[in-house]
C-alpha cells in the first residue's frame, strides 16, 4: 500500500474543505457529508463560507474550523450592487488561495451558493481535487462558474444534466443528500415537547431558516379555519428578522381555549426536526432545496409555496408536484381561504396522504450522501482504504 492509503487513518486524517454557504439548503449537503465520511474514516475536516452566513452558525455548533472569506453576490442582470460586489470576488479568491494553501486539503467539497466560487476557483489553481454539488433541479450561476474549474459535478435531478451543457468536468447525479438528525425520529417525542395529541393531525409550517413573512400572515389569517381539524406546530423565523412570532402568539391568544390548544409557533427548530417529521402528516412550506430533500427522504406530503421570481424553487416544488407528493401553491394564491381549504380536504382524506406519502418517499434519491462519498474518495483514489473511525460523530444541528 503507497504512503498515500494512510490519509484517512489514525496516522493520517483526510484533509476535506466544504465550501458554501448562504442558505440552509447549501449548507445541510456539506453536514450530511461529513458526517457520512465521518462514519468511514478519520477526517480533519475545514469550512469556508462568509462572515455572517448561516454556514458559520452551522460549523460553530459542529465544531468545524471555520475560515472567512470576502464574498459577493453573483446576479445575472447589471446594478450597482453588482459592480461593488465584483470588487469583492478578487478578494474572496486570494483569501481563499491563502487558506487552501496554508490548509493543504486533499479535497474540496462545494456546496454551491456565491460564497463557494472564489473556493473553487483557488483550488483549481492550486491543483486540489474538488467537486461541486447542485441542490436544486435549476443549475444556479455559481454552480455553472464552477463546472469549469472543478473535477467533477454532482447533481440532484438527472433532468438538470442537460442544463450543464458541455461542461468540462465530469458529471453525476447523487441526489441532495440530508443530516442524519432528520431520520428516526419519535413523533410521541414531538407532540409531547409540544403538548400535541395523538388523535388529531399535526401539520408542520415552514418558512425555512429565516421563516416566510408571506406564509406567517396567511397561516395566521387561517387559525380560526385550519385548527378545527388540525393542530399547527409553526416555524415563523427569528426575532432578529422580524417579530412574526409576537404577532403570531397574539393572534393565537384570541382563540377560545381549546383551539388555542392547538397551535405553537417557535422561531427555529434543531434537533427535534426528525421528531416533528415522524409526528407530522403534512407539512406547508417554501420549496428549498434542502426542504425537497427531507420531505422526500421522510416520505411527507406538502404544500409547496416556490418563493416568488425563484425560479430554482419553483423548479424543485415541480419536481415534488409532478410526482404526486406535494401541491404546489403559487403565492398569487395564497390566501387564507385557499390554504385552509386545501389543508382540510388532504387531511380529510387519508387515502390520498397515503398516496402522495408513497409518491413522496419514490422521489428520493437512494442515499445520496454515501454515493456522493463514494465518488470523493474515488476521486482522490481513496475507494478501497479500509474505515478507521477514532472521532466521535457530530452533535445534531
Amino acid at each position: 500500500m503507497s504512503s498515500e492509503s494512510t490519509i484517512g487513518t489514525t496516522d493520517r486524517p483526510l484533509r476535506i474543505v466544504v465550501a458554501g454557504g448562504g442558505t440552509g439548503g447549501h449548507v445541510s449537503p456539506g453536514i450530511a457529508v461529513l458526517e457520512e465520511l465521518r462514519s468511514r474514516l478519520a477526517i480533519d475536516p475545514t469550512w469556508i463560507g462568509s462572515k455572517r452566513g448561516y454556514e458559520r452558525e452551522s460549523a460553530d455548533r459542529l465544531g468545524i474550523p471555520f475560515k472567512t472569506i470576502q464574498v459577493g453576490k453573483l446576479r445575472r442582470y447589471p446594478s450597482i450592487q453588482t459592480l461593488i460586489d465584483a470588487s469583492r470576488f478578487p478578494v474572496g479568491i486570494m483569501q481563499a488561495w491563502r487558506h487552501l494553501r496554508s490548509l493543504r486539503p486533499d479535497v474540496l467539497f462545494a456546496t454551491g451558493g456565491y460564497v463557494s466560487t472564489p473556493v473553487v476557483i483557488a483550488a483549481a489553481r492550486l491543483g486540489t481535487p474538488s467537486i461541486t454539488h447542485e441542490q436544486t433541479a435549476h443549475i444556479g450561476l455559481a454552480t455553472r462558474i464552477n463546472a469549469r474549474y472543478v473535477d467533477l459535478v454532482a447533481l440532484s435531478y438527472e433532468r438538470s444534466r442537460a442544463a450543464l451543457g458541455t461542461a468540462k468536468a465530469s458529471v453525476v447525479v447523487t441526489g441532495n443528500p440530508v443530516r442524519d438528525v432528520v431520520f428516526g425520529g419519535r413523533g410521541q417525542a414531538a407532540l409531547d415537547q409540544f403538548g400535541f395529541s395523538a388523535d388529531i393531525p399535526l401539520v408542520y409550517v415552514t418558512g425555512g431558516a429565516l421563516g416566510s413573512r408571506a406564509i406567517n400572515a396567511a397561516v395566521s389569517d387561517a387559525l380560526p379555519e385550519l385548527l378545527p381539524s388540525v393542530q399547527v406546530l409553526h416555524q415563523c423565523g427569528p426575532r432578529s428578522s422580524h417579530n412574526d412570532i409576537d404577532a403570531l402568539n397574539a393572534r393565537a391568544n384570541q382563540l377560545t381555549p381549546e383551539l388555542r390548544r392547538r397551535y405553537d409557533v417557535v422561531e427555529r427548530v434543531g434537533a427535534e426536526i426528525g421528531d416533528i417529521f415522524a409526528a407530522a402528516t403534512l407539512v406547508i412550506g417554501r420549496a428549498g432545496a434542502g426542504t425537497i430533500a427531507e420531505l422526500a427522504a421522510t416520505g411527507l406530503p406538502s404544500i409547496l409555496i416556490p418563493l416568488p421570481g425563484a425560479e430554482e424553487q419553483r423548479q424543485n416544488a415541480l419536481y415534488l408536484a409532478d410526482t404526486g407528493a406535494s401541491i404546489l401553491l403559487s403565492q398569487p394564491d395564497l390566501t387564507p381561504a385557499r390554504l385552509a381549504s386545501l389543508v382540510t380536504d388532504l387531511v380529510a382524506s387519508p387515502e390520498r396522504i397515503a398516496l402522495m406519502r408513497s409518491a413522496a418517499s419514490h422521489a428520493a434519491a437512494e442515499d445520496p450522501a454515501a454515493r456522493l462519498v463514494d465518488e470523493l474518495l474515488r476521486l482522490i483514489n481513496l475507494s478501497a482504504i479500509e474505515a478507521s473511525v477514532t472521532s466521535t460523530p457530530f452533535p445534531d444541528v
